[in-house]
């Protein structure tokens, strides 16, 4: 898949967290979507570690 690309799916997330993320997105200035990207990019990169290779 290009970098270009994206896979849509669905998303059932309870409505609390969804609130707190909707909050987190606007003082970012980012959409929720956005947002929740960010954050996923944020923690596989912290999982891969610093040279980029996945952590065991």
């Amino acid at each position: 898949m290009a970098a270009s690309e994206r896979k849509a799916f669905l998303l059932r997330i309870p409505e609390d967290l969804w609130k707190d993320l909707e909050k987190w997105a606007a003082d970012d200035l980012r959409s929720i979507n956005a947002q929740i990207e960010f954050l996923l990019r944020k923690s596989v990169n912290a999982r891969k570690g610093p040279r980029g290779a996945p952590e065991k």
